[in-house]
C-alpha cells in the first residue's frame, strides 16, 4: 500500500485556518481595526459597500510599514507583536498570532497600501488567493489603507450562508463598539455605502458611549471605580430606573479588549438584586486593568475568551464596586425620615442621682390625622407643625378615622367557625379547569396522566405567533391606531436592522416611519396584540430578531413573527387571574403545535402518575 497521508499546499490551509480566524464581514472589520490600533493609530476611517461582501476598506495614519514587513505580514505566523513563549503572558496589543491577514489574503481580493514616516515612497501590494499579484512602489501618504474585496470569492459556500445585508451591517458595527469604546483617545469614523454611520472624535469614555448610544444614555448611568493591587476596575453601570428589557448594552474590556465572561455577568446581575423586575436589564460598560501575566487570552480563536488566575477574587471586587456605585448615587432603597424636630436621645443619670423607672404615658383619645390633636406631653414627634395643604389633606383622613370607629366592632367579632384556629383558613383561587400558577412561571393543570405543566410565556408566544401567521396568511391584519404617536430613538446599529424589516412589520400592522436621524416614530400596532408601550414592544421585537437564530428556509417576515411574538409575550413574575390561565390553556390547544413554540422550545411537559409515585416510595 502506498503511503496516504500528505501535506496540504498552503493555499488550502490557509483557507482552512480562514475558517476559524475570519467567518465573516465583522471578522475581516476586527482583524484590520486591531491592526490599525497596534500601528499607533489615532485616526481610524472604515469603509463598507454592501456590508462587507464588496467592499472593506480600513485606512490608519499609524507607523507603516517597509517593503519587506509589507510582505511578511501576508505570511502565515508572521508578527512583531512576540518573538518567544513568554510573549504571551505579557501581551499588551490586541493582536499577536500572525494569522489575520494571511487568512483574509486567502479567501479575498486583498490590497495594501502603507508607507512609513522616514520613507519618501510607499508600498503597494496586491494579493488574490494568497498569491502576490503585484508589489511595487507606491505614493501614499504615512500609514496604512487595507482593502479587502470579494470577501470569500473562491469559497462560495462561505458566502451563500451569509446572512441579511442589514445583519452582516449590524454585526460590523457590533465590532465597531467593542473597539472604540475602550479606545475613547482614537477617532473613528464609519461610513456605508456613502453614509456616514459614525463620525466619533477622540474624547473620554463618555463622550465615546455618547457618540454610539445616544445623548440620552450619560443621564442613565453612573460611575464605578475600583482601585485594588489585583485589578482596576473603572466604567459605567445603569441606574435601576433606566433599566431595559433586552441585554443589549453590556461590556467587559479587559486590559482594552473585549471580553465575554458569564461569570462575571452574574456578579454584576447579583449587585442589582431586588432592584430590577426579573425581565429587566441594565447597561454596564466596565473597562479593567490586570497584569498581563495573571491572564491567558490565547484561549479562542477570536480571542473573546479570557481566563484568569483569581477569577473569585474579581468576582467579589465586581460585585462590590458596582454595590457601592449603586449606594452612593441613591440606587439602592432606603428609609427615608422626613421630621422637623430631633429625636430625644435619653442621658445617662449624673453621679449619686438615684436610678428611676421608666414610665410610659397613653392617652386614649390621641388622633394622629386630627392636624391640631393632642399629643403625649413630653415626647418628641417627627413632624410638629402642619401647612394648610396637608392640614386640609388630614381633615380627609380624620373623617376616615371616625368611620373606622363605628365598623370596628365588626371586625372584631370573631367567626365561630374560626375560632381556636392559629390562622384563618384561605382559599386558593382556581378556575374551572382547577388551574394553578406556580412562582408566576408555570400553569399547573392536573390531567388524567399526572400532572402537566405549562410554561406561561412560551405558551404565548405559540398562541400570538399562529395568530399573527393566520393574519398574514388571510389577508386580515388589522391595524391599531395609537391617539398619541410615540417617537423613539435608536442607535444606528439598530437604525439599520429596523429599515431592514420595517416592510415585514408594515405588513403585520405596525405603522412607523422615519422621523429624523436615528429617530422614528410609531403611529399604529397591530390589532392582535395586547396594549403595550408600542416603544418598549419595538425596542424588544429588534432584541429578539437579534437573537434569534436564522434559518435559511425560513422568510425574513416569519422570523419577524417569531420575533414579535416572543416579545410580546407576557413576561415571567406577573400574577395570572384564573380566566386569563383558562384563556392561555384553550387558545394554546387550539394551535396547530401547541408542544412547542415557534423556535422550537418546549411549551408543556407531563410528569405522569407513576413518577410521583415514585417519588414518594410507592
Amino acid at each position: 500500500m502506498t503511503d496516504i497521508i500528505r501535506l496540504l499546499p498552503d493555499s488550502v490551509a490557509n483557507q482552512i485556518a480562514a475558517g476559524e480566524v475570519i467567518q465573516r464581514p465583522a471578522s475581516v472589520v476586527k482583524e484590520l481595526v486591531e491592526n490599525a490600533l497596534d500601528s499607533g493609530a489615532d485616526e481610524i476611517i472604515i469603509h463598507i459597500k454592501d456590508s462587507g461582501r464588496t467592499l472593506i476598506q480600513v485606512t490608519d495614519n499609524g507607523c507603516g510599514m517597509s517593503p519587506t514587513d509589507a510582505r511578511m505580514a501576508f505570511e502565515r505566523h508572521a508578527t512583531s507583536k512576540i518573538s518567544s513563549a513568554n510573549d504571551l503572558f505579557a501581551i499588551r496589543t490586541m493582536g499577536f498570532r500572525g494569522e489575520a491577514l494571511a487568512s483574509i489574503a486567502a479567501i479575498a481580493d486583498v490590497e495594501l497600501r502603507t508607507k512609513r514616516v522616514e520613507d519618501e515612497t510607499g508600498t503597494f501590494l496586491h494579493l488574490t488567493a494568497t498569491r502576490v499579484i503585484t508589489q511595487e512602489p507606491f505614493m501614499c501618504g504615512n500609514g496604512s489603507n487595507v482593502q479587502v474585496k470579494n470577501l470569500f470569492f473562491n469559497l462560495p459556500a462561505r458566502r451563500k450562508f451569509l446572512k441579511s445585508d442589514a445583519t452582516e451591517m449590524k454585526l460590523i458595527i457590533n465590532e465597531i463598539h467593542r473597539i472604540a469604546i475602550p479606545n475613547p483617545e482614537i477617532s473613528f469614523t464609519l461610513v456605508h455605502n456613502n453614509s456616514t454611520i459614525y463620525e466619533l472624535p477622540a474624547g473620554n469614555t463618555m463622550k465615546r458611549l455618547a457618540g454610539l448610544f445616544g445623548k440620552s444614555i450619560s443621564q442613565a448611568l453612573i460611575p464605578v471605580e475600583s482601585q485594588t493591587s489585583v485589578i482596576s476596575i473603572a466604567g459605567y453601570t445603569g441606574l435601576p430606573k433606566f433599566a431595559r428589557k433586552t441585554m443589549g448594552e453590556q461590556f467587559f474590556f479587559v486590559n482594552r479588549r473585549f471580553m465575554k465572561h458569564p461569570w462575571f455577568h452574574k456578579a454584576v446581575m447579583q449587585a442589582y438584586e431586588k432592584l430590577l423586575p426579573p425581565d429587566a436589564f441594565p447597561s454596564y460598560f466596565f473597562l479593567m486593568d490586570i497584569n498581563p501575566g495573571s491572564i491567558d487570552i490565547n484561549v479562542h480563536p477570536t480571542k473573546t475568551e479570557i481566563k484568569f488566575e483569581d477569577d473569585r477574587a474579581i468576582w467579589q471586587l465586581l460585585n462590590a464596586a458596582v454595590r457601592e456605585a449603586l449606594g452612593k448615587h441613591s440606587a439602592v432603597p432606603s428609609i427615608d425620615f422626613d421630621q422637623a424636630g430631633s429625636v430625644e436621645i435619653p442621658m445617662p443619670p449624673k453621679p449619686g442621682q438615684p436610678l428611676t423607672a421608666p414610665q410610659i404615658a397613653f392617652n386614649p383619645d390621641y388622633n394622629p390625622f386630627h392636624a391640631g390633636g393632642s399629643s403625649l406631653q413630653g415626647t418628641s414627634t417627627f413632624r410638629q407643625s402642619a401647612t394648610p395643604g396637608e392640614t386640609q389633606n388630614l381633615r380627609h383622613w380624620e373623617k376616615l378615622y371616625s368611620g373606622m370607629d363605628q365598623a370596628r366592632s365588626r371586625f372584631e367579632q370573631p367567626d365561630e367557625q374560626s375560632q381556636g384556629r392559629v390562622f384563618p383558613e384561605t382559599s386558593i383561587p382556581y378556575s374551572g379547569k382547577k388551574v394553578f400558577q406556580f412562582k408566576q412561571k408555570y400553569l399547573v393543570l392536573p390531567v388524567k396522566s399526572g400532572m402537566m405543566l405549562i410554561d406561561q410565556k412560551r405558551a404565548q408566544e405559540r398562541i400570538l405567533f399562529e395568530k399573527i401567521r393566520s393574519m398574514l396568511q388571510s389577508d386580515t391584519v388589522s391595524s391599531q391606531q395609537i391617539l398619541f404617536p410615540h417617537t423613539f430613538e435608536l442607535n444606528s446599529a439598530d437604525t439599520e436592522l429596523l429599515k431592514e424589516i420595517l416592510p415585514d412589520l408594515e405588513s403585520m400592522g405596525f405603522d412607523i416611519r422615519e422621523f429624523g436621524k436615528d429617530t422614528f416614530i410609531v403611529s399604529g400596532v397591530p390589532g392582535v396584540l395586547e396594549s403595550t408601550s408600542p416603544t418598549s414592544l419595538i425596542e424588544k421585537l429588534l432584541e429578539e430578531y437579534k437573537n434569534t437564530p436564522v434559518d435559511a428556509t425560513e422568510k425574513v417576515r416569519d422570523q419577524v413573527a417569531i420575533s414579535l411574538s416572543k416579545a410580546s409575550a407576557v413576561s415571567y413574575g406577573v400574577d395570572l387571574q384564573p380566566e386569563m390561565m383558562d384563556h392561555i390553556i384553550d387558545q394554546l390547544f387550539a394551535c396547530s403545535s401547541p408542544n412547542f413554540t415557534p423556535d422550537g422550545k418546549p411549551t408543556l411537559t407531563i410528569i405522569s402518575l407513576e413518577d410521583i409515585d415514585r417519588l414518594f416510595g410507592r
